[in-house]
């Protein structure tokens, strides 16, 4: 009876104790951030949505070389202090459109307000509104997600939410207070990374042989990037939003520290996935068959993970590449020399990126294998620690208990 309440009162205990510390060193450092002054206002001007009234005038212009349309539009503000005002609107008379297509009453636009020396107010075309698309395509993805995964997808889901949580209520404002990137974002991953696996998979064997496995796939990602953003001299000044950072006052902020926390949130994202797998298919496979010993196990695990390895990095190099798209482009256009493309600081970051995050999904593979192993064959071994650390997490559990 003793060896049956001991692991619920230890559990209870400990839980007590993270919720004591948290509420007096925790809570201040996480909930207690003040954001910088806002830099400016925009000149004098806002940006506020407005609607369609009446189309007065629709032609087509010559904008270098290009015939395209233009629109004079009434709109009515709908938001801000100048709210049910009427105003006129040109679009597509000052500068090339990617999109021709018409506005039509009842379209929503974002327009730019400001008033000129005489006091009169004027607005400028400068979006089109997308919320309703964007939430008809969000709709479809929460309900595609829930259709196949059910339960475990409204978890996943939740998971994502909190994800966002942290990275818009943490990662930035602590970043934006000063605070060194590379420990607010390591901080950051870690609690992304244990919420969001447990809150999807549960308090199973599985799922902490996951979570180690990251936190040890992380330590070596981030310190291969340390070292290669060192040797590479890497400043962080090849983003060109690094760049704006650098001009906003009162800000302080590490772009190389910025760069290799970037580069940690980008490899959880994908390790994820890949650690996640790998260790889901150790333990279904020591279900399967239990008579399994750590090499055989271990070998047809690894064969599993290097078909996954490899779509995955073929995934990430044509991900980064995508994004770099246009740049290759216009590098190529301009019969650029491909030995300085490749040396140049935006093309040698997403390089260092792709390559560190290739490298850090090679060693999820080995490691995750092995954990979710050891744990899989010598779990019950741990005694009086091993009702704490939930079930096995596989889905021939169930039968093989009454087997």
């Amino acid at each position: 009876m003793k060896r049956h309440w001991f692991p619920t009162l230890a559990s209870v205990f400990l839980g007590i104790l993270l919720l004591a510390v948290f509420a007096v060193r925790g809570i201040p450092y996480f909930f207690d951030t003040e954001l910088p002054e806002p830099a400016g206002s925009g000149f004098g001007s806002e940006t506020v949505r407005a609607r369609v009234e009446t189309v007065i005038e629709t032609g087509t212009i010559d904008m270098d070389g290009v015939s395209q349309l233009y629109q004079v539009l009434r709109v009515g503000i709908l938001e801000g202090e100048y709210a049910g005002i009427p105003i006129e609107v040109e679009y597509g008379r000052t500068r090339l459109l990617p999109d021709n297509r018409p506005f039509a009453p009842g379209d929503e636009i974002f327009v730019v307000l400001g008033l000129r020396p005489d006091n009169r107010l004027v607005a400028y075309y400068a979006d089109a509104v997308r919320w309703q698309p964007l939430a008809l395509l969000g709709a479809l993805f929460v309900a595609a997600i829930l259709a196949i995964s059910r339960w475990k997808g409204l978890r996943a889901l939740l998971s994502l939410v909190f994800s966002l949580l942290v990275i818009i209520g943490y990662i930035i404002p602590h970043i934006l207070q000063g605070e060194d990137p590379v420990r607010v974002s390591i901080i950051g991953s870690g609690i992304l990374l244990a919420v969001s696996l447990y809150l999807t998979y549960g308090w199973t064997l599985k799922t902490h042989a996951a979570v180690l496995s990251m936190l040890i796939v992380l330590v070596i990602t981030g310190s291969l990037a340390w070292l290669f953003i060192w040797m590479t001299r890497l400043s962080g000044y090849g983003d060109e939003n690094a760049l704006f950072l650098v001009q906003v006052p009162g800000i302080q902020i590490n772009l190389r520290g910025l760069l290799l926390g970037g580069m940690i949130i980008g490899a959880l994202g994908v390790l994820d996935d890949l650690v996640t797998t790998q260790a889901s298919a150790v333990f279904e496979l020591h279900g399967a068959n239990p008579s399994l010993g750590l090499r055989l196990l271990s070998a047809r695990a690894l064969r599993i993970g290097q078909d996954h390895v490899a779509a995955t990095v073929n995934t990430l190099v044509l991900a980064y590449a995508g994004a770099s798209l246009p740049m290759l482009l216009l590098f190529t256009m301009m019969r650029g020399n491909l030995a300085y493309l490749i040396n140049y600081e935006t093309v040698a970051h997403e390089i260092v990126r792709t390559l560190v995050g290739s490298l850090g999904l090679v060693a999820a593979v080995p490691l995750s294998t092995l954990t979710a192993a050891l744990l899989a064959l010598y779990g019950d071994r741990l005694g009086v620690l091993r009702p704490l650390l939930g079930k096995t997490g596989s889905h021939d559990e169930h039968g093989h208990a009454h087997g």
